[in-house]
């Protein structure tokens, strides 16, 4: 990690006894879903599987406790569905007629942090405005409380304790023997103390060379993955292809993209009173970088690309936590904060030089011009990465910088979209890419027979519109009536064979929020735009 995280974390990190822990403040048992079955079957559906096929139906998918176990065709659309064609009902039956299955969403960036954050939120509050969203897996990549910390929670999750998505745990480096990592052979140890806590993965900010290059040696040699936010601290000496010819195996956001793209210096051009912890420094100057980097057709452009192609190296660009950066604005007034954002956590999204991200000290129509340049240039060189065989995944980075947990993670898949991806290539980069960048396309990431029956049901095409895939759903006008009606959100997602009401964790949500806003003195309605004295309770589990 950096040096500027590394004091910080080593002050808070807790480590507990995995994976036999009791459940930590904010985590409930689950109450929620019923399942699995020893025959579940979904009727009628229109299918979009995940792999890039167009969407077929109506079909029938029959899932065996937590796998698919048959996907059959009944019939073509507006056509009467013969009984006879149909597999055998199932212990419980689900009428899809006119909606549509997809695999489970899988954010490859989330965060899970602790009641006593920063941020103030209990992971069940997380957890379960994933899940609305039809978020079934995500990839932690770190947290205050460390490597057991995640990794308990992913047993958890897998055990089907929890109501949670499946968790694949990528602490931050630094975080598994709670104290500073000096030496090749302290990152080493680090390193294998992080595969003992059961980890997927690894997530590395920066480190001097010796240390950050034994770490990702060490983390090849145990198996684990790796992903890494290119730090400017570190950036000198690790951009994305120092890092990836060293094993890296994916990038969070674009730090140290645009620096491997330099073609006329080789450090970024900074204001001579440029200070790295004045964080409208930090970000206002980041939305100034990719016009430093050489351009879509140059020579450094296509060699780049092709370098981290051959390495099969996966991008996550996680373009919705920057979204503020283009149009602070919108982000504060989006809908869903109304109802879905706690009070701690708005209060931690507000100007703020002690919160992280929340750097909005004089934000003005420059910075944010600046940013809109920013996204033409990175969103042209992730889509050609895609284009020419790359791996891109989806992941919001959310609890940071006005984005809420869900939320943010469809918002990105509208990005995608706006950065040239198609509708199908939006979905394949949520599910079945995301299922390879985690090495595991062969349980999850697809509607397929012998997977895992992690879906989403849902009543409106996210093709022809991304939007009704939000909780807040998507308004339009009834041509019967011609008055707006309010249509999508997720209506079922279903876990390992484990059926959740999509809409009653999202009630179960507004309800927690609600609570919180009455506590704290506000009044039902849009967040204060200015600061608001709040007190977090403590929280008493169920």
């Amino acid at each position: 990690m950096t040096r500027l995280f590394s004091a910080v974390l080593a002050a808070v990190i807790i480590v507990f006894a995995a994976p036999a822990m009791a459940l930590p403040e904010g985590v409930d048992a689950r109450s929620e879903g019923e399942g699995p079955f020893n025959r579940l079957v979904i009727r009628g559906a229109t299918l979009i599987d995940g792999s890039g096929a167009p969407p077929f139906g109506p079909v029938d998918i029959v899932v065996v406790n937590d796998k698919i176990a048959e996907i059959v065709p009944v019939g073509a659309p507006g056509v009467a569905i013969d009984p006879q064609a149909r597999p055998a009902a199932g212990a419980r039956e689900i009428d899809a007629s006119g909606k549509y299955v997809l695999p489970g969403l899988i954010n490859l960036h989330g965060h899970i942090h602790a009641m006593e954050s920063g941020q103030h939120v209990p992971p069940d509050y997380i957890f379960k405005l994933w899940m609305m969203h039809g978020i079934t897996t995500v990839r932690e990549v770190g947290n205050e409380k460390g490597a057991s910390f995640s990794a308990a929670l992913a047993a958890a999750s897998a055990r089907n304790e929890i109501t949670a998505p499946r968790i694949y745990a990528y602490p931050f480096f630094g975080t598994a023997l709670n104290r500073a990592v000096n030496t090749p052979e302290e990152a080493r140890e680090e390193i294998r103390a992080i595969k003992k806590s059961g980890a997927k993965g690894v997530k590395f900010f920066g480190a001097p060379e010796e240390i950050l290059w034994s770490a990702l040696d060490e983390a090849k040699k145990q198996g684990l993955k790796t992903t890494m936010h290119h730090a400017q601290l570190d950036v000198a000496h690790a951009d994305v292809l120092d890092t990836s010819a060293h094993g890296l195996t994916s990038m969070e956001h674009w730090y140290g993209l645009p620096e491997a793209l330099f073609d006329d210096k080789t450090l970024q051009d900074y204001p001579v009173d440029y200070n790295y912890m004045n964080e409208q420094d930090r970000f206002g100057e980041a939305g100034r970088l990719w016009k430093q980097a050489a351009g879509p057709g140059s020579e450094r452009w296509a060699y780049v690309r092709d370098t981290l192609l051959e390495r099969n190296f996966s991008l996550i660009p996680t373009f919705t936590i920057y979204l503020a950066s283009r149009d602070w604005m919108r982000a504060r007034r989006a809908e869903w904060h109304e109802e879905y954002t706690l009070p701690s956590l708005w209060k931690y999204f507000s100007p703020d030089r002690n919160a992280h991200g929340s750097y909005w000290f004089d934000w003005g129509t420059e910075e944010e011009v600046a940013w809109r340049d920013n996204y033409r240039r990175w969103m042209k060189f992730i889509n050609d990465y895609k284009n020419h065989g790359g791996k891109v995944g989806a992941g919001e980075d959310a609890g940071y910088i006005y984005e809420t947990y869900g939320f943010g993670y469809i918002q990105e898949l509208e990005l995608l979209r706006e950065a040239g991806f198609s509708p199908l290539e939006v979905i394949k980069a949520a599910t079945l890419t995301g299922a390879q960048i985690l090495g595991a396309e062969s349980e999850i990431g697809s509607v397929q027979v012998g997977k895992k029956a992690d879906l989403l049901i849902i009543g409106e095409n996210p093709l022809a519109n991304l939007k009704v895939l939000y909780a807040t759903g998507h308004i339009k006008l009834d041509p019967a009536t011609n008055k707006p009606i309010k249509v999508g959100g997720v209506d079922t997602v279903i876990k390992g064979g484990i059926v959740y009401d999509a809409k009653a964790l999202a009630a179960e949500v507004r309800a927690m929020v609600a609570a919180e806003k009455e506590r704290a003195g506000l009044a039902p309605g849009p967040m204060p735009i200015v600061d608001f004295e709040y007190a977090p309770q403590e929280r008493q589990t169920q």
